[in-house]
Formats: C-alpha cells, sequence, structure tokens
C-alpha cells in the first residue's frame, strides 16, 4: 500500500490548500512529490482543492463568461426553445426552479444549461449521449465553450493521473475509465433574489455530486462553502482565475470512502448584496461501460457498496434530484 494512505504522510489543514498543477504538469520529482502528496490529502480530509497555474487561460475563462451573461439574459421563451427532447437534462436549458439535490423538498435557486462530449458518427456511445444544444442568437457559442469543454477535459485527465500514485494504481487506470467520459460542463445562473422566493429555498442546497471529481471555475460571487469533517460550514474564496476541485459520490464510491465526497452548498446573498451569480463547473464521469467497483488499496475491511456500472449510477442519481422520469 502506498504511503500516502498511512498515518506517516496523513496531513491536515486549515483551509483548503491551494496547489499549483505547474508543479506536477511540469515540476522536478520533488514538486511532483509533493503536489501528490497535498492533492491527496486535501481531498481526503476536505474533499476540495483549489488549483493555479492552469493551462486554462484567463481570456478563454472571460470569453466564456460573457457569452453565459448573454446566454441567461436571452428572453424566457426562447431559452424554453432549448430544452432537451430526449435524454433528461443532460443537454440544454433547464429552468428556473426545475433542480432540487437529493432528499430535498424545495427546488434550488438556479437555471443552467448542459453541454457534453462531442462523439463522431457511429461512435460507440452514440446511444448513450444525447446531442448538444447551441443556441443559434449568440455567435460564438460553440466554439468557445467547446474549447473550454476541452480545456477542463485535459485538467481532469491530469488530476487523475496524479492520484494514481497514492492509491498504488497503474498509471493509466482512470485514463481507461474516463476514455469518451460522459464529462458535462454546466453553465449557472443563480439570478437575484425575488420577494416571492420560497423562504426554504437557497440557490443551490447542500449536496454531494454525483461523479468523479468536479472542476469549478470560481463564480462571479461569492456563496459556495462546503461542510468541513467537524461539522463546520467553510467558505471557499479564491481568485476567479482559479479552478476548485472537488471529489464527488463515484469517487467515494470506488475509494471505500478513502476519498469521500463532501457535502457542499451556494447559499443566498449576504450582507445586502443581491447580485447574479454565474459559475461554470464540469463534471467529470466514466464512460458508461465503466464498472464503478473498489480500487484494492482501499478495500480494508470489505467493500461497502459493491460494484456498479457508471451508467446505472448516474441514472439512478438523476432520478434521485429531479432530472429524470421514474424509469429514466
Amino acid at each position: 500500500m502506498s504511503l500516502l494512505l498511512g498515518k506517516k504522510n496523513d496531513r491536515r489543514y486549515k483551509k483548503v490548500p491551494t496547489l499549483s498543477l505547474s508543479d506536477y504538469s511540469s515540476g522536478n520529482p520533488d514538486t511532483r512529490s509533493t503536489f501528490i502528496a497535498d492533492l491527496f490529502a486535501s481531498l481526503k480530509h476536505y474533499g476540495f482543492i483549489i488549483l493555479k497555474d492552469h493551462p486554462v487561460s484567463t481570456d478563454l475563462l472571460d470569453r466564456s463568461y460573457a457569452l453565459i451573461e448573454k446566454l441567461f439574459t436571452l428572453p424566457e421563451e426562447t431559452k424554453r426553445r432549448y430544452i432537451a427532447k430526449v435524454g433528461g437534462r443532460q443537454r440544454g436549458y433547464t429552468p428556473f426552479g426545475e433542480e432540487h439535490a437529493k432528499n430535498n423538498a424545495v427546488h434550488d435557486l438556479k437555471e443552467f444549461w448542459h453541454l457534453g462530449r462531442t462523439l463522431e458518427k457511429g461512435h460507440r456511445f452514440e446511444s448513450e449521449y444525447p446531442d448538444n444544444i447551441w443556441p443559434a442568437e449568440i455567435a460564438e457559442f460553440q466554439t468557445t465553450l467547446s474549447e473550454l469543454y476541452s480545456s477542463l477535459d485535459r485538467v481532469g485527465d491530469t488530476i487523475l493521473q496524479a492520484l494514481t500514485q497514492p492509491l498504488d494504481l497503474p498509471q493509466n487506470y482512470f485514463e481507461s475509465m474516463t476514455e469518451d467520459g460522459n464529462n458535462i460542463l454546466r453553465l449557472l445562473h443563480y439570478p437575484p433574489l425575488a420577494a416571492d422566493d420560497d423562504p426554504r429555498c437557497v440557490r443551490a442546497a447542500a449536496h454531494e455530486d454525483i461523479n468523479l471529481l468536479t472542476i469549478l471555475v470560481a463564480a462571479t460571487t461569492s456563496g459556495l462553502e462546503l461542510l468541513d469533517r467537524d461539522g463546520q460550514w467553510l467558505p471557499i474564496e479564491t481568485s476567479r482565475n482559479n479552478l476548485i476541485v472537488d471529489a464527488g459520490d463515484m469517487m467515494a464510491r470506488i475509494t471505500n470512502d478513502v476519498i469521500p465526497a463532501t457535502t457542499h452548498r451556494v447559499v443566498n446573498p449576504q450582507d445586502g448584496r443581491n447580485d447574479h451569480r454565474y459559475s461554470m463547473p464540469f463534471f467529470i464521469h466514466p464512460n458508461p461501460e465503466a464498472e464503478l467497483k473498489c480500487i484494492p488499496s482501499c478495500v480494508g475491511a470489505g467493500d461497502k457498496y459493491g460494484p456498479i456500472r457508471a451508467q446505472d449510477f448516474l441514472l439512478e442519481r438523476l432520478r434521485a434530484i429531479g432530472m429524470l422520469g421514474p424509469k429514466g
């Protein structure tokens, strides 16, 4: 078993660490080793890290945010023309108030747009992935957001590769699991609070993500909080150009909760502020044929969950948050 799974290198932090991705991608053996140790320790103890010095350009992030502001200022009837007719809400527009957190009785205060992987005709996953939906009203939307998708996809591959060493896995373990994976880029808008909003509703109720990892482009305003291992809510604040990474339920499942999925939320505006809030989370999923099974180094006293096909787990969870009907 890797030393990083043992107590010798078990690290705790007073806040979510900010790590330099370049320490891993272009560093020397010492900086790579330190990055790997800090990545693993932070995901164990917080489920989150903050990444700086990553290859997603500031210009691309700025252009993407400008375009999603245009997207969500389109008339409601225009946006509703882009609601997906097949595949649940895995592509296109989802109107305000339709998604809720698992086991939560009230909806979140948000609207969003989903983009997924584009496959060539005849691909073996063609029937599993709905086609992307593009708003005809916004020039450069498709090219810019496709570029962002590809850039975040590559960052995700790098982070997953770095996790193979502490988990005693072959370096290509996650690569084979996520090849042509069902990754989703979610473009999110939290409008200003309205007087008639249900007082029980928040922008995003406490939840864990479904997937392996989420890469979140730092949002335009504050509000993101994580629930730490001591049961305290901890705000996550960072530069708009940094990336925030968290572990989801699929990662918790395959690591037997060695890397737990961390509960997080987006709280309503405080201190009299009532701004629009935009964010762009990128959800990293395995491909539909991948099996979610316990990694050998994490079995410990026994596998808590048992194997399940990645697509079956995804559909089960989408139903639980109101994104699919009872039969998927």
